[in-house]
């Protein structure tokens, strides 16, 4: 290794990443264009090792263009509709047949063992099965799709055990009635409902279609789920881009946590995505509006609430009504039922790039649910969107709950000119900065 500083600094950064992910379950969602590019021997391999760390994992395979290659050896014309296949029974044996084949390589590809390959000491069991109820699609626009279907139910009941006992489980674009009908599904429909039903921590979608970009140019990082609808309304993005964006927010607005669209061209993107600070595609994730968001004159009371037992008691310097009406655009709230039960500003030092966070609250018979996480990210979002690098708090109580979320301790000297000037040596609050 030429230079093993870098590698343990490497893997002591990737640390953290490694105990958040543990246990969780992940959707891995690809298309058949990856098999068609030789990317499917990589992709087990790194699927295998988020397996090693603990992560449960699901993976969902599409076959669009091995579909497309059957229909054309048996010299069946392909018939669209709005995008979506029409499949009579000749395109179903198609689908039949590609989905065959691509389970057999998938299998295959899970199988590697060679010493001195990452799938060394690899023992990892694909399970797959009828886990996936549909019902046809119908007609649209006079159109019958015939056996082109949706999904109905996924046996989430069923996959569960089969991950607690180690296994992957293998979805294809393939779902079945009560009947015994067999339907063609679309992949993106198979990942969102497995996702959901299995309450995913994450659905990944690897794809075909490069980073997505707004209007400007600018590529797109991070979108909460309402930004996201924004960018679909606004019709700038190709259509398939578009398409994986929308199953994206389907999936976050029923409840999963983050949803990735990420690129396969890189090799190991979804090791990128997972274990980088900005990954290298485009996440998205749930922000409830209604309950999350920043504060207006009228929500003064409910902050002072909130805060004065806090200030009683000494945790929080006291403010009076005035200055917070003077501050109320610093601050943001959570509320539930009009009422405010966590709290936090987000005071900027534009010179040094440096934002404060003050006075985070939540209400104590609401806590260990983590809110004080929410809105924790929630202020880093808006320092980040202000410009902002660097964040810090003082606190003289709680610098054991910053240190877990990534703020490292610092001294006097490290805050912004203005702030150092008014710093209270009398109650010696702890200082903590994090890099955003």
């Amino acid at each position: 290794m030429e230079n093993p500083t870098d590698f343990v600094h490497w893997l002591r950064s990737v640390a953290p990443y490694v105990h958040a992910f543990r246990g969780k379950t992940f959707v891995v969602a690809f298309p058949g264009e990856l098999v068609t590019a030789g990317g499917l021997q990589v992709l087990a391999q790194d699927l295998s090792l988020l397996h090693a760390l603990g992560i449960r994992i699901v993976v969902v395979h599409g076959s669009r263009p091995q579909v497309a290659e059957q229909l054309a050896l048996r010299n069946v014309e392909a018939r669209f509709h709005n995008g979506l296949r029409v499949t009579d029974i000749a395109a179903l044996e198609c689908a039949k047949e590609a989905a065959g084949e691509l389970r057999l390589d998938i299998e295959a590809a899970f199988s590697q063992g060679l010493p001195n390959t990452p799938m060394a000491h690899a023992a990892i069991r694909v399970i797959s099965g009828n886990f996936v109820t549909a019902r046809p699609m119908g007609v649209i626009d006079g159109v019958d799709l015939q056996l082109t279907g949706i999904v109905r139910k996924i046996a989430a009941d069923v996959i569960q055990p089969i991950m607690n006992a180690g296994g992957i489980v293998l979805l294809s674009p393939l779902g079945f009635s009560p009947t015994g009908e067999a339907f063609n599904l679309s992949m993106e429909d198979v990942a969102v409902s497995a996702a959901i039903a299995l309450r995913a921590e994450k659905l990944i979608f690897l794809t075909e279609t490069p980073l997505m970009h707004d209007i400007a140019g600018t590529e797109i990082r991070e979108l909460a789920s309402h930004q996201a609808e924004a960018v679909l309304l606004a019709n700038f993005l190709p259509p398939d881009s578009a398409f994986y964006l929308n199953s994206a927010v389907k999936a976050c607005n029923a409840g999963v946590s983050r949803a990735h669209v990420v690129p396969f061209e890189t090799d190991g993107s979804v090791l990128l995505e997972l274990f980088t600070h900005d990954g290298i595609g485009t996440m998205i994730t749930y922000e409830n509006l209604e309950s999350l968001r920043e504060a207006t004159i009228e929500d003064v009371g409910g902050i002072l609430k909130l805060i004065e037992p806090l200030e009683a008691d000494g945790t929080l310097v006291k403010r009076g009504r005035e200055l917070i009406e003077r501050e109320i655009h610093y601050f943001s709230v959570i509320e539930h039922d009009n009422v405010i039960f966590g709290c936090a500003a987000l005071y900027p030092f534009a010179k040094e790039k440096m934002g404060e966070m003050a006075c985070l609250t939540v209400n104590p018979e609401v806590q260990a649910q983590g809110d004080g996480e929410r809105i924790l990210k929630h202020i880093e979002t808006r320092a980040r969107e202000s410009g902002l690098t660097k964040l810090f708090v003082l606190t003289t109580r709680t610098s054991h709950w910053f240190l877990r979320r990534g703020f490292v301790l610092a001294t006097v000297d490290d805050l912004p000119q203005d702030r150092r000037a008014i710093y209270n040596w009398q109650r010696k609050s702890q200082i903590l900065i994090k890099n955003l």
